[in-house]
């Protein structure tokens, strides 16, 4: 735990005259004030973040984590557990929507193997990280060990940093994993004391009867486990996966390093979730970046107090919201650097 405790001794609150700078600055450009809306919201909080009051743009990175999970044995999901290792193949050459959009966003992306079932060949642009062969069937005890939990938020510590110290001044954030959306909804289950049906969805599209098996499967690993919300490290080894304890890893190291993370959809939420738990002034540093159909994220985000960017109608994952999202922190930025004051302009104002 020291990597971890010594990565949140360093998360600062943000940087309230740098807010206060980019504030006035805001109100004093050539528009009615508030008008932009999350623009100059977005604007604002990456000025507080940076400690700085007119940003310059970032550079831009994404990080992935990949895990699989052994509740896949209960019938949870319609896709077979390899297609986890199969599509890290596809994000690294290119052909996955995460890979389209991390180019269209000139951002880097990190794929890392963090609990991947199989053992994967060497292949240039996976990092592997692996902390297990994926999780155990929670349904039938704990995911985890607490020390594989803490070494997988580690392994996100470490990949944050590795992008950071490589320039990233903007980071976003997705995962593969099939299975995850049942750890995910036991973990916002947890902290929100909703039923599980009320959190859960179909995933990568599971039909009705396969979904009655879901919800039995999260319900059972609940009852079994009966993770403490107290203790959001028992809560991740008890329901968790590796990929999502890998991404509070780099939530919690991106915040440390003043760099702002977006949080893409559900499972990236519950990661925010455990992370937002570890460490509040963590909360600080997330920007939301859409609002996923899986009914639990809005969960997610009401709880962290977060508005999501977008409304995509979106359930992929991957990270691919929190990609989209770059461009409009860019925009933000852009305004509050670009755009004239009244007295700039030589146009009256109130």
């Amino acid at each position: 735990m020291d990597k971890i405790e010594e990565t949140i001794q360093k998360i600062g609150p943000l940087d309230q005259d740098a807010m206060k700078k980019a504030q006035a600055r805001l109100d004093d450009l050539t528009k009615p004030q508030g008008s932009l809306g999350m623009l100059e919201a977005i604007a604002k909080q990456i000025a507080g973040i940076t400690r700085t009051p007119i940003p310059d743009l970032p550079k831009k990175a994404a990080i992935l984590m990949a895990g699989d999970h052994g509740i896949v044995k209960e019938g949870v999901a319609p896709f077979p557990q390899e297609v986890t290792s199969q599509m890290l193949f596809n994000f690294v050459n290119g052909g996955a929507a995460m890979s389209v959009l991390t180019r269209h966003e000139n951002a880097k992306l990190y794929v890392v193997d963090v609990g991947v079932a199989q053992d994967l060949p060497d292949v240039p642009n996976i990092i592997k990280k692996k902390v297990a062969y994926g999780t155990r069937n929670m349904a039938e005890g704990p995911a985890m060990t607490r020390q594989e939990a803490t070494k997988a938020i580690e392994v996100g510590i470490e990949v944050a940093e590795m992008a950071i110290n490589e320039g990233a001044g903007l980071t976003a954030i997705g995962e593969m994993g099939i299975g995850n959306t049942s750890p995910s909804s036991a973990i916002v289950a947890t902290y929100s004391k909703m039923p599980v049906r009320e959190v859960v969805g179909r995933g990568t599209g599971v039909d009705d009867e396969r979904l009655k098996i879901k919800i039995s499967a999260i319900e059972k690993a609940l009852s079994v486990n009966n993770p403490d919300p107290s203790d959001p490290l028992d809560v991740l080894s008890k329901v968790g996966g590796l990929e999502i304890a890998g991404l509070a890893g780099v939530i919690l190291g991106c915040a440390a390093n003043r760099v702002p993370v977006i949080i893409d959809g559900f499972i990236s939420g519950a990661a925010a979730l455990i992370a937002a738990q570890m460490a509040p002034l963590a909360k600080g540093y997330m920007l939301g970046s859409h609002l996923s159909e899986e009914p639990g994220h809005k969960v997610i985000l009401d709880f962290l107090g977060i508005k999501p960017i977008l409304i995509m109608n979106m359930r992929l994952g991957e990270g691919t919201g929190a990609a989209l999202a770059m461009n409009l922190v860019d925009a933000s930025l852009k305004i509050l650097r670009e755009m004239a004051t009244f007295s700039e302009a030589g146009v009256s104002s109130k």
